[in-house]
């Protein structure tokens, strides 16, 4: 009777397990440890920014335990139209893209491709005998260089401490030095291929010292190239066939189907005066619909569109440790790998008190003291204003959704996040 009762016991914890490996939505906020009063105070200052006129449209999603809490839009995707945002409207994801192409390129470390501290010239060889920027002549944009104390490896890419820059939104160095031989930032490329472009990166000198310090640059895009060459496919197809088919992320993509066309988000920027206003044309060196226009070229820094809760599906996989209904990407050892500090104490320029691991910002204990955000949340955001933060001590999910070039109002993420943590009721 005893072993009866045990194994029945096993058997409940077991399938309790499996349920939390997928999203759910929760039938009880109050049960998942979430007051619905301060919930209801988020709706109303998100509706109120709209009403102030800091940002067009809004979407938010909080999820603990597998369960969604909080999963709600407000304002417009068209301001003049009334044509309200919607939750699973599609959004320029930009540089959320990264996490997702440092997950591919430990998938493929799992399979023994390589290395973390194999030189990248062992597999693109024009980054061999490396240069490191010594002085810079801003009127003509000549330079010198000195050779680099080491080649840079796959982890200084995946922890953005190999020296590469950025290109159109770097710094005036890097943005000169790879315009001179056509490098960009990768959301809108034709007429190029993408190992062209890495192999053409390859021969240019490095920002400084590989490992020196942090540098946000163009390091995700080399790793999508090395995706392509270790995996022999494209970086379109190993995304859909390895990362967006098995979690069911059915919204996400480099290119987006016409079917689909109706349910990307308008862009919108503060003109002089403060207004927001509807956008056209150019965005960080592409063009605004550029995830409507065909491409070959994938940027595996910047190129994909998604919805919030398709995003919200990848970083629950990351929390559950690697798997997500019963389809395993990766080991919960290489999951603890990408969400621990991989920087030691080089210095940075974007992180503040926090570090960075293999493809996340990552807390730290000095950094928990900035935000409510637990020790060891890991996050990351894009260049039009989406945000995400998973938090394992909390076992929360946190996505918060704009579609802004331009803004005054940089804060509103980080108040979301504060107000999704004081909504914890347990």
């Amino acid at each position: 009777m005893k072993l009866s009762r045990l194994f029945l016991m096993m058997a409940v914890l077991i399938a309790c397990n499996v349920s939390a490996q997928k999203i759910e939505q929760s039938a009880n906020v109050t049960a998942s440890g979430f007051s619905e009063e301060r919930l209801k105070k988020i709706d109303n200052q998100m509706n109120e920014w709209v009403k102030k006129g800091w940002v067009n449209g809004t979407v938010g999603l909080i999820i603990r335990n597998g369960k969604i809490v909080y999963y709600k839009s407000a304002g417009y995707n068209d301001m003049e139209a009334k044509l309200a945002m919607k939750k699973d409207d599609i959004f320029r994801i930009a540089s959320q893209t990264k996490a997702i192409a440092s997950v591919a390129v430990m998938m493929l470390y799992e399979e023994g491709k390589f290395l973390l501290d194999d030189p990248i010239s062992a597999y693109i060889p024009s980054f061999a005998n490396e240069k490191v920027l010594d002085k810079f002549n801003e009127a003509d944009t000549t330079y010198t260089t000195v050779p680099a104390k080491r080649q840079a490896t796959i982890r200084d890419l995946l922890s953005h401490t190999s020296g590469l820059g950025y290109a159109q939104i770097g710094s005036k160095e890097a943005n000169a030095i790879y315009a001179k031989s056509n490098i960009t930032a990768g959301v809108d490329v034709s007429g190029d291929k993408l190992s062209d472009a890495m192999s053409r990166l390859g021969a240019l000198p490095l920002m400084h010292q590989p490992g020196e310090k942090w540098t946000y640059g163009l390091n995700v895009d080399v790793l999508g190239d090395l995706v392509e060459i270790w995996s022999g496919m494209s970086l379109d197809e190993f995304f859909r066939t390895r990362i967006f088919e098995p979690l069911g992320m059915a919204d996400t993509y480099f290119n987006l189907p016409a079917t689909k066309a109706s349910r990307l988000v308008n862009m919108y920027s503060e003109d002089s005066t403060g207004k927001l206003q509807k956008q056209t044309g150019e965005a960080l060196g592409g063009h605004i619909d550029y995830p409507l226009r065909k491409k070959s070229y994938f940027s595996g820094g910047a190129g994909l569109s998604s919805t919030a809760y398709d995003y919200a599906v990848f970083l629950q996989m990351m929390l559950n440790g690697g798997t997500y209904n019963g389809k395993r990407l990766l080991s919960r050892n290489t999951v603890r790998m990408m969400t621990m500090n991989q920087i030691g104490d080089a210095p940075t320029d974007w992180l503040g008190n926090n570090k960075f691991g293999l493809g996340f910002a990552v807390v730290t204990g000095k950094g928990s003291a900035d935000f409510p955000s637990q020790e060891g949340t890991y996050s990351w955001g894009g260049a039009f204003k989406t945000s995400y933060w998973v938090d394992p001590k909390e076992k929360m999910v946190i996505v918060f959704y704009r579609q802004i070039l331009n803004t005054t109002h940089n804060d509103l993420a980080d108040k979301f996040r504060v107000m999704a943590y004081s909504a914890l009721n347990d």
